[in-house]
């Protein structure tokens, strides 16, 4: 099966399913001598893990993680760190009614008709507990990007159903504020507006969407290849690795659409330090492919749950119309937990490429 890695100078491969033993991730690229621990994982992964409220699946796993290499005397070492989370919780017998049936919205079907076989239990290979070591490979992204260039990057719920948060500034959001409601959206009202639509669909047996928006800070100007490597294009494929994600929008996005050129265009100025940068940020912090040196900001469209306890029509493997009742233990809104996911996917990605532009810097260097 290919497709397992991600990325070039600093690179991803994962393995596991959703009820195999469990997931894990190998990283290469990573610079030595970077102080790195267990705990410095475990944060992110709090904020990943199922069970953490009513708005989100109950299974329960601790998803502590297990490094097996690559560190030394507490510092990365240079070499490959691999990176092992247990499942604890699986109840695949749940699944045990639909194992020739189709789910809407899965990919049972697709993956019937490219292997011509399928993990029946929970998914399998195309389940979200796959993201439990994305997190724990962004996590370590994250210290680097920040040990090294200084780069903050956070997520948080937009908007869920109809109820969009009014976040005039994105990069000024904080951490604190973010994390102060269980659905992690950093404006308090409209938080508990999506918290009480979050619970009505529960209530339901259904499911809702939304958007959650991503903001790294800090990024100098310059990263990124001004072809097919775009900065904007691996951003976007990391996003769209992500199970769930239907859509992703840079800056203004499809707001563009409505704009004239001399509207959407960002003027650019000298700043206060010294450097070049633009009054606005409608272009979402990349040009050309390549950061400017503004804040990155990017927003991805979450779809609702596809797994409803409440009966749907489907047809099974031998093409017969049936009803279908997903049992087990699932998510009535993915966003609250897709916000650590992407912020472990955007780590992956800046720092991929920031180990490209320190080569082509040597490059020029030596060439000067």
């Amino acid at each position: 099966m290919a497709g397992n890695s991600f990325g070039q100078n600093f690179r991803i491969t994962t393995a596991g399913e959703s009820h195999g033993p469990g997931n894990v991730v190998i990283l290469d690229g990573v610079p030595a001598g970077i102080p790195l621990a267990v705990e410095d994982l475990l944060p992110d992964l709090e904020r990943r893990r199922p069970g953490q409220s009513k708005l989100v699946t109950q299974r329960q796993e601790g998803d502590i993680p297990e490094i097996l290499s690559g560190i030394f005397e507490g510092k990365t070492t240079g070499t490959s760190i691999a990176i092992l989370i247990r499942n604890q919780d699986q109840r695949s017998k749940d699944y045990s009614n639909i194992l020739d049936k189709y789910r809407p919205g899965h990919a049972d079907f697709t993956f019937d008709a490219k292997y011509g076989f399928r993990d029946y239990r929970g998914g399998g290979r195309s389940s979200a507990r796959e993201t439990n070591v994305r997190v724990a490979a962004g996590a370590v992204a994250k210290k680097v990007l920040k040990e090294i260039w200084g780069i903050n990057i956070l997520s948080y719920v937009k908007q869920v159903g109809n109820i969009v948060a009014d976040i005039a500034k994105p990069e000024e959001v904080t951490l604190e504020q973010v994390e102060t409601t269980p659905v992690r959206c950093p404006e308090p009202e409209s938080a508990a507006k999506m918290i009480a639509l979050i619970d009505e669909v529960r209530k339901d047996q259904d499911s809702i969407g939304g958007v959650s928006e991503v903001v790294a800070t800090g990024v100098p100007a310059g990263w990124g290849e001004p072809v097919f490597d775009k900065l904007r294009a691996d951003l976007g494929k990391a996003m769209f690795s992500i199970p769930a994600v239907l859509g992703v929008e840079f800056g203004e996005g499809f707001a563009a659409a409505l704009k004239r050129g001399s509207e959407n265009n960002d003027v650019f100025v000298m700043g206060k330090d010294g450097r070049v940068e633009t009054e606005t940020n409608r272009h979402g912090g990349m040009l050309g492919g390549i950061s400017s040196g503004m804040p990155i900001v990017f927003r991805c469209v979450i779809k609702p749950t596809s797994s409803l306890s409440k009966a749907q029509r489907t047809v099974n493997q031998a093409g017969e119309e049936v009803e279908i009742q997903t049992k087990g233990r699932h998510d009535p809104c993915l966003l609250p937990r897709f916000v650590p996911i992407a912020e472990a996917m955007t780590a992956v990605t800046l720092l991929d490429h920031a180990l490209r532009q320190e080569s082509a810097s040597i490059v020029i260097r030596s060439n000067s």
